[in-house]
């Protein structure tokens, strides 16, 4: 295994076939940084433009179409003692008849963010805009990858603004430190792209961001060779979860459901009748980004139910 420490000097606004920043091998570890999704840098300077900017693209030598891309993510840290957010929720996560009342807010307030101080050593986020009725308030970090993902097929170059089966824009907090990722390699190499950290966020990123931050960040990779998926797939120590990225809502539900009817019965030899049956009582299912042109919907299956249906056919 070699291990590749990578600065790195160019950004992408979107996912495709751009020139690669550094070759990998199958079970090398890289060591790099990210910056925030205003494009500023671990000392707070804009660097490049808004937009999630991503670190990338890695070549992964022996990764081709038909395989599948493994990231283990190892290590995610806030390099920087602040991070940001907006103040107020989306719309779209709301009623209708309420927007109004955030809209009157957004016309009264002129648009600053709110700024939240990092400690790296005591684990926390804690606002420090006094003038709210939160105070001084607290957070565990749960830092986090908002937008990672790999070249789309057809040599098609996508916004890191939304997200596909190739990953992209996702923003489900699951992506943090223990977390192993699969990918579907659609072009030579995968191409795989990491950005838009968050020291913390809640479920959806309904407020349009997390607390937007510059990272460091270490990984893993791998190649499962000529193993098909069509969307992302990820476990860490409780559970594996499939990802259906697509709006509306209950079509991203589909995505990410029969993704994992695919796994259940390429994987864990059960026929539709059994993956159905087990996953009608067990499935668990979290949000992922719904602020986006495309949501994000994640079924989750306990490796708790795993461990007792292999118990079962023994």
């Amino acid at each position: 295994m070699t291990q590749h420490l990578f600065k790195p000097s160019t950004y992408y606004h979107s996912i495709g076939g751009h020139e690669p920043v550094l070759h990998i091998q199958p079970g090398d570890q890289v060591t790099t940084t990210t910056i925030d999704a205003s494009g500023r840098d671990p000392s707070g300077e804009p660097i490049t433009a808004p937009g999630n900017p991503m670190t990338g693209p890695f070549f992964i030598d022996g990764a081709e179409p038909g395989d599948v891309l493994v990231m283990y993510i190892e290590r995610i840290t806030p390099n920087r003692s602040y991070g940001w957010t907006t103040q107020m929720l989306a719309s779209n996560v709301v009623d209708p008849d309420y927007v109004p009342n955030l809209f009157r807010f957004q016309k009264d307030q002129p648009w600053e963010p709110a700024l939240w101080d990092l400690d790296i050593a005591a684990g926390t986020a804690t606002l420090r805009s006094p003038e709210t009725k939160l105070g001084r308030l607290a957070l565990p970090l749960d830092p986090m990858l908002g937008c990672f993902g790999v070249a789309p097929k057809r040599g098609q170059s996508i916004s890191t603004a939304t997200s596909g089966p190739y990953g992209g824009n996702m923003d489900y907090r699951g992506f943090r430190a223990g977390t192993t990722v699969y990918l579907p390699v659609s072009a030579a190499g995968g191409l795989l792209y990491l950005g838009d950290g968050h020291a913390v966020q809640g479920d959806g990123e309904i407020a349009g961001t997390g607390i937007e931050v510059s990272m460091e960040v270490e990984f893993r990779v791998d190649v499962v060779k000529g193993k098909y998926i069509e969307w992302p797939r990820g476990e860490n120590a409780d559970c594996i979860f499939t990802v259906g990225n697509a709006r509306p809502l209950d079509q991203a539900l589909q995505h990410a459901t029969t993704e994992m009817m695919r796994w259940l019965q390429e994987d864990y030899n059960l026929d539709a009748h059994s993956a159905g049956i087990l996953l009608g009582q067990t499935v668990e299912y979290a949000l992922g980004n719904v602020f986006d042109p495309a949501y994000t919907m994640v079924c989750k299956l306990s490796k708790q139910v795993l461990a007792k249906l292999e118990t079962a056919k023994q």
